[in-house]
């Protein structure tokens, strides 16, 4: 680190305190060679892997999109926000936990079906009748039963 005064490298910590609101940590330094003193403040950058579309491009993920994705499944259907805010958060938190620097689409699309799954079966199937681009009724059906048979498993 240098001075960001007159850019030396010798940094002296004086102090170090968790920041108030618990996320970060907090220095006091002083410059060596100037003795001025400043603050920086430490946090945890999270960064989340690329999505690779089916084409081949890659873009940065998009919480937006992810949530906007579950909500139009989820349109007129009685889901709490919440229980949105927590898909989302289980959904971030297997991409982050991958270590994968690249994730799939299809990855990504996988782990919603399986949040929707659990959520609302009508969402799911709403949601799955895009992503898997149903052709005809009897994708629909098989769709309908499998969701069926995991509440059955569940009862």
């Amino acid at each position: 680190m240098k001075c960001p005064f007159c850019q030396h490298d010798e940094i002296h910590v004086l102090d170090t305190r968790v920041s108030e609101e618990g996320d970060a940590i907090k220095r006091r330094r002083r410059c060596g060679r100037c003795d001025k003193r400043f603050t920086t403040y430490e946090r945890i950058e999270l960064s989340m892997p690329f999505v690779v579309k089916k084409n081949g491009s890659r873009m940065e993920y998009s919480e937006a999109k992810l949530r906007g994705s579950l909500m139009l499944a989820l349109r007129k259907r009685p889901v709490a926000a919440a229980a949105v805010d927590d898909a989302v958060k289980a959904i971030e938190e297997k991409l982050l936990t991958s270590g994968k620097r690249e994730v799939d689409s299809n990855y990504i699309g996988e782990l919603v079906m399986a949040e929707l799954k659990r959520l609302d079966k009508v969402a799911y199937i709403r949601f799955a009748s895009v992503y898997k681009n149903f052709e005809d009724l009897a994708e629909f059906q098989d769709a309908i039963e499998e969701a069926g048979q995991e509440r059955k498993r569940q009862d």
